[in-house]
């Protein structure tokens, strides 16, 4: 049996006995069955809510995402699906929508929105900074067009959470490669910064690369990289990136390093200092 499947189905072709189903089998959603001996993946819950609509429904939102490529999707997410269907199980949210034939494709057989489609939904139903995550992610894995993003609004005009499109989208940054480097990167621009460029590639004579930085301001040569739990809990990959920083400062670079305990304001300071020492000017 595949890993998701439809239960009867399995029955009507003598895949499996009704005993084997009930014993070996549990039911994700009604009719559809994942071994109990596996945890499913967010993916797998997509297909198995896919296969619940007869696979008549669209996979949207954070699942679509996910289909996608997408990371630092928790697997408790529930699955968004465009179809029409008042009752939904446990774990799904139905949305009966819109969708035009561009707005679908396909990912490993299963009908999704397409990323533009998907960032236009996620862009309008979260709030801006977790709207933005969600859409760094998924420009980092799957790049799609702001601007056809802008266009489907146009498309729907009078579409609920239009403002906090418009409002996301043009801060979206597929450079970030996390969702904590995408808060640090807002944390630049809402204090008035020179928008950083991500993933700058810091290369010695002789063309070997020292580092891609996350973020920062080449002209200056001022970076700033989100330190994460691998930095304290890998002594060597600690010495290595100790090792990196020391070439870095050699080259000429202030990079500053924040870590989950570092306070905002702290941060801000830090970075104000690095850039006017360096000569930035701001007005």
């Amino acid at each position: 049996m595949g890993k998701v499947f439809i239960g009867s189905d399995a029955l009507r072709q003598r895949k499996l006995t009704g005993h084997q189903l009930r014993t070996c089998y549990s039911a994700i959603y009604p009719d559809v069955y994942v071994s109990r001996f596996a945890e499913p993946s967010f993916d797998d819950k997509a297909y198995a809510a896919w296969l619940w609509s007869k696979r008549r429904g669209t996979i949207a939102g954070l699942a679509a995402a996910a289909l996608h490529g997408s990371r630092w999707i928790d697997n408790d997410e529930p699955v968004e699906l465009v179809w029409r269907n008042t009752h939904p199980p446990s774990g799904v949210v139905v949305r009966n929508e819109r969708l035009d034939d561009d707005e679908m494709t396909r990912v490993d057989g299963i009908t999704v929105t397409t990323p533009t489609r998907t960032a236009y939904d996620l862009g309008r139903r979260l709030p801006r900074d977790e709207a933005i995550a969600r859409l760094d992610a998924l420009m980092y894995a799957t790049p799609f067009s702001v601007e056809e993003a802008l266009m489907l609004a146009k498309r729907y005009r009078g579409a609920r959470g239009l403002r906090l499109l418009r409002a996301a989208l043009p801060l979206v940054d597929g450079g970030s490669a996390s969702p904590k480097e995408t808060w640090l990167r807002l944390l630049f621009v809402d204090n008035g910064f020179p928008v950083p460029t991500t993933q700058i590639p810091v290369v010695e004579e002789g063309g070997r690369l020292v580092r891609m930085l996350d973020m920062g301001w080449e002209d200056f040569h001022v970076a700033a990289e989100y330190d994460g739990d691998q930095h304290r809990t890998d002594r060597r990959q600690y010495a290595k990136d100790m090792k990196c920083h020391r070439k870095l400062e050699s080259l000429g670079w202030k990079v500053i390093r924040v870590i989950a305990e570092d306070r905002e304001d702290d941060i801000v300071d830090r970075a104000w200092k690095a850039l006017r020492r360096r000569g930035f000017r701001d007005t």
